[in-house]
């Protein structure tokens, strides 16, 4: 980590490079303003020597030639100029939406990933994994669409201890290299460009077949033909010769159209957005790395017999070539050169070669773009931990541990254990106490850790975990179901959890507050024993003091709460967890405090 990383000081690092862009920026343009004086000036000098030398006969027009080369120079240095004044200012922006991330104000800016996880995901929206203001939302510094689908995937699917240290390392390897990740950053024209890569992994196995080598030989030499006959009747030959020569090839260009027009079908999408994978590619390639999983992604990007980028960047000159043919001053020489149909053949042999690499080059590029993502998240909160991944038996100990979104400097920090002799916490509190925030801290700082991401917490110790929530189930009047049939499916899809490899994370807001107590008491001890008979660990939070008595009726239950105090008209929560069950209720004092009328008669 460098110096400035380690001192816990990215907003000042960032500022200062976003200052530095804005000062380059103004330069420039008052260099590009510069540069267009010059060019007028050039211009007005080159008419100027033109009427000249046209109507008073006082120089040769030839003197015109030397400011019409002078304003050539300056376009070419105005463009470049251009071009670096346009970098300068995506560079000021880039660091700008950094500082705003810092600053908290990220939520609603980006994608949201929520066309990335299935709609009855075991967790992804109980825990705000994605959404807007999610934590998907908040680690997405992607750019293109791969890196979003593997981005989400990590967050979505724990990974195995092995691979998650990889992606530790990693991380910790791209932390201090804030230059590498500015450069990805500002590839291309966009800030991000929506990369599909089912298109172009879909285009690039498309099958398709070559002309045989006989036909190609054919278009050659008619190309040659062609315009052989051309020159010659240019330098007095008889005509006939060129006219059975185009005839030969108008014939050749029907017979062949179906095919062109296959072989160039859905060209233009994939490789209009191939010109970001290329950048990134050759970004990668050129990067040293040491740790495992970045040079693997490196080398399978660089391996022989031709790297990724100089494979893209091949492709997309012949594309660019093609291009020529729809600048209707070119269409002759597309007729008389056979252009579109030597490019289309150039276009089956590149996709017979590389088209079916496409799809690994994108998702070695995205996972390179996820691993750089979450190192950017870990230098902008270098006090949070790297978490240490045990694969013995199911536990979650953290020291310190708070909600990776709430903003450090308000963030309330708590220890939580769970394993061993304490599998499940009952967690009691007054309304807006923090307990759906410690649930979802707790889960959203595992699926972190299982993603190879840092944690919110002084340290953390976990196994690997299938994490499964109901904080925000909902009724749907589309579909007929009622909030509690809801909650009661999500319940059944947890307990189906435990018959898979991994021991089950529960977290459970307000269970079975859908039906009366007693269903309630019955109900939540029989479930609660039944997946801590399985070897899950879960926390559940509820209003219900009766079902505190979990603690006496099923082993391994502890009792945590969270208290609040009211100072006169105003209710005060510290949210600082504590041992056993809370003692008093809030509710009547918030309704009084918003004004419902909730005095009772006799009072």
């Amino acid at each position: 980590m460098t110096d400035d990383a380690a001192n816990g000081r990215p907003a000042e690092i960032y500022a200062e490079r976003q200052r530095a862009a804005v000062r380059e920026e103004a330069r420039l343009d008052r260099s590009s303003r510069r540069y267009s004086f010059a060019r007028v000036a050039a211009a007005a000098t080159a008419i100027g020597l033109g009427v000249v030398a046209s109507e008073l006969h006082m120089l040769a027009w030839t003197w015109a030639l030397l400011p019409v080369a002078v304003f050539v120079a300056l376009a070419c240095l105005h463009d470049g100029v251009i071009r670096r004044e346009r970098r300068a200012g995506r560079r000021a922006a880039y660091y700008a939406a950094a500082g705003a991330r810092l600053r908290g104000e990220w939520i609603g800016v980006g994608p949201t990933g929520e066309d990335l996880a299935e709609q009855d995901h075991p967790y992804a929206r109980d825990l705000d994994v994605v959404g807007d203001g999610s934590l998907f939302q908040r680690l997405a510094t992607t750019r293109t669409r791969a890196g979003e689908e593997i981005l989400a995937s990590w967050l979505l699917q724990p990974a195995r201890p092995a691979e998650v240290v990889r992606r530790q390392e990693a991380v910790r390897e791209l932390v201090p290299r804030l230059d590498l990740r500015e450069s990805l950053a500002l590839l291309g024209e966009d800030v991000r460009q929506d990369l599909s890569p089912e298109l172009v992994q879909a285009w690039g196995e498309r099958a398709g077949h070559l002309f045989p080598l006989w036909a190609t030989g054919a278009a050659l030499a008619l190309t040659l033909l062609t315009t052989g006959t051309l020159l010659a009747w240019l330098v007095g030959w008889p005509l006939w010769p060129l006219l059975v020569a185009l005839a030969l090839q108008a014939s050749f260009r029907r017979w062949q159209r179906r095919w062109m027009d296959e072989a160039l079908a859905g060209l233009e999408r994939p490789v209009a957005q191939l010109g970001l994978l290329a950048g990134l590619t050759a970004r990668i390639e050129q990067e040293p790395a040491r740790a495992p999983l970045l040079d693997e992604l490196r080398r399978g990007l660089a391996a022989s017999p031709d790297s990724a980028s100089r494979r893209i960047h091949h492709l997309q000159r012949i594309a660019a070539r093609l291009e020529y043919r729809r600048n209707m001053m070119f269409q002759p020489l597309d007729f008389l050169l056979l252009w579109s149909f030597h490019h289309a053949t150039a276009v089956e042999r590149w996709r017979r070669r590389d088209g079916h690499r496409l799809g690994a080059w994108l998702r070695l590029a995205g996972e390179y773009e996820a691993v750089a993502a979450l190192a950017t998240y870990a230098f902008e909160n270098p006090e949070d931990a790297t978490p240490e991944l045990d694969a013995a038996a199911a536990t979650v100990d953290a020291r310190g541990l708070a909600h990776p979104l709430l903003p450090v400097a308000l963030a309330v920090r708590n220890d939580v254990k769970l394993g061993g002799e304490t599998r499940v916490w009952v967690v009691s509190g007054s309304n807006m106490s923090g307990k759906s925030t410690l649930l979802r801290a707790v889960g959203a700082n595992v699926v972190l850790a299982q993603a190879g991401a840092p944690v919110r917490a002084h340290a953390m110790r976990l196994s690997p975990l299938a994490v499964g929530a109901a904080i925000r189930t909902l009724d749907s009047l589309h579909e007929g179901r009622s909030r509690f049939f809801a909650e009661i499916t999500r319940l059944k899809q947890i307990v189906d959890l435990t018959e898979g490899e991994l021991p089950v994370l529960f977290l459970l807001d307000e269970l079975l507050h859908g039906t009366t107590s007693a269903d309630r008491r019955v109900g939540a001890e029989a479930l609660v024993r039944a997946l801590a008979a399985r070897g899950a660990l879960g926390l559940v939070t509820t209003h219900d003091l009766a079902l505190c008595r979990l603690a006496q009726a099923v082993p391994g239950v502890a009792e945590v709460h969270f208290e609040d105090a009211l100072d006169g008209a105003e209710v005060r929560f510290d949210y600082v967890l504590r041992p056993g069950t809370v003692r008093r209720s809030n509710a009547l004092a918030l309704m009084r405090l918003i004004g419902l009328p909730v005095e009772t008669p006799g009072t």
